[in-house]
């Protein structure tokens, strides 16, 4: 099957090209629609996907830069599954969230595209939401701005 191009392929590739890690980098900055992070706790912080496969994508990134799990300390991993846990229950309340894949790519084989700092997704998910745009041109169509996604999300973590 022939691969169609997609701007989103595109911007994703152009943007890629950052010095150090991006997890490392974004944490260093102001929490803002610009590093998209909504919450942070004292080991690991919850971050709006900038590219993501539905409205509400965030991830659980611990602040120490290891690539996998099993480097991290017992609390690092713990408060990492109650932001997770977290997680969930404000995009429940927000967005009506039915269901979720929430995973962990470990490694390049399994698809990580940040290798070398583990995170987890936690992606909203409700019945009938993959459209023909995502299964024939590999293109994804948000309803809202991460602007306005970062908003809401980072006004649901703090109530």
């Amino acid at each position: 099957m022939k691969r169609l191009w997609s701007p989103w392929r595109m911007t994703y590739i152009e943007n890629s090209k950052e010095d150090g890690c991006i997890f490392c980098n974004l944490q260093t900055q102001k929490d803002g629609p610009e590093n998209l992070i909504i919450h942070r706790g004292k080991l690991a912080y919850v971050i709006l996907n900038r590219y993501p496969y539905t409205s509400g994508h965030v991830m659980i990134v611990p602040f120490i830069h290891k690539p996998n799990l099993d480097e991290l300390d017992a609390p690092t991993r713990a408060e990492m599954m109650e932001l997770t846990s977290l997680a969930t229950r404000v995009l429940r309340n927000i967005y009506k969230t039915q269901a979720f894949n929430i995973g962990v790519n470990i490694g390049e084989a399994a698809g990580a595209g940040v290798k070398e700092h583990v995170h987890i997704h936690v992606v909203p998910r409700w019945v009938g939401d993959t459209n023909f745009m995502s299964s024939l041109a590999e293109t994804r169509v948000l309803p809202e701005a991460l602007e306005d996604t970062w908003k809401r999300l980072r006004d649901g973590f703090q109530n």
